[in-house]
């Protein structure tokens, strides 16, 4: 009789996009044929690989983006609760990046000018006040501000060599070490 050793299940990495372009991901998608030796160790959640909507349970989560409406911090509390490890990726998650310029404005006023104020513009133009719109905060936040952050993977985007640094020190058990010369920053 032929016994089988208990299988364990495969570490399940999700990732998240909030305030940012987007470029993170991309570069994710940059480790190219790599990817199909990461899925051979890992599942995929949620990620640009699949059309999950809500994040299981997972062992590694890669977030990219600040945090500029009430959406986004719902999306990232729900996230953190469903992530063992957290890593921030890129400048948006992990100073603000980009979308953090505007803090020094007043999004009330931004939102005057750019719906009500502008040549063009129909009379009587209005700021839109859906109640599906998620209300934008004062300032554009870094992830680490409202939830524990395990690991940072900087750059503008972190290049594919880094996400490939990153995944494999993890999925190996051992704190990740960033090799500076990885890091970019376009």
């Amino acid at each position: 009789m032929k016994t089988t050793e208990p299988q364990h299940p495969k570490p399940r990495i999700a990732t998240v996009s909030l305030a940012g372009c987007f470029g993170c991901h991309m570069s994710l998608l940059d480790i190219d044929e790599h990817l199909f030796a990461l899925a051979e160790r890992v599942e995929f959640d949620r990620s640009p690989l699949t059309d999950i909507k809500r994040c299981g349970p997972c062992d590694i989560g890669l977030i990219e983006g600040g945090l500029c409406n009430s959406e986004n911090v719902q999306v990232l509390r729900e996230f953190r609760a469903h992530c063992k490890v957290l890593v921030a990726v890129g400048a948006c998650a992990i100073n603000g990046g980009l979308p953090a310029q505007r803090n020094h404005l007043d999004v009330g006023e931004i939102l005057l000018d750019v719906y009500c104020s502008r040549p063009g513009l129909a009379a009587g133009s209005q700021v839109p006040n859906d109640p599906e719109l998620p209300l934008p905060l004062a300032h554009v936040h870094p992830i680490h501000e409202v939830v524990h952050i395990d690991h940072f993977l900087p750059g503008c985007p972190p290049s594919a060599d880094a996400f490939l640094a990153l995944l494999a020190a993890l999925l190996e058990g051992r704190p990740p070490h960033m090799d500076l010369s990885l890091v970019r920053f376009d």
